[in-house]
């Protein structure tokens, strides 16, 4: 495959066109510290994902409670008048 005109003006490719890539071992160990780095953000980010699901959960079983009793209320009230 043959580089388009675009992509042979632009300071950035991710493509290797065909070659071999050459990687340094000092690139590898670069890639492999921030492959690290975001895998520990990426747990901390599914832990409080996660633990805001359950705050979430909680929540909204309190608010169907809530409305529920807030109509039986306002119903009453109106009966009432």
């Amino acid at each position: 495959m043959k580089p388009t005109p675009d992509a042979m003006d632009s300071p950035w490719s991710t493509a290797s066109f065909g070659a071999a890539p050459d990687t340094t071992p000092m690139e590898l160990r670069a890639l492999g510290e921030h492959v690290a780095l975001c895998s520990a953000a990426g747990a901390r980010g599914v832990a409080l994902r996660c633990a805001l699901h359950k705050a979430l959960g909680f929540v909204l079983a309190r608010r169907v409670s809530a409305l529920a009793v807030a109509t039986l209320v306002i119903g009453a009230i109106w009966l009432v008048v």
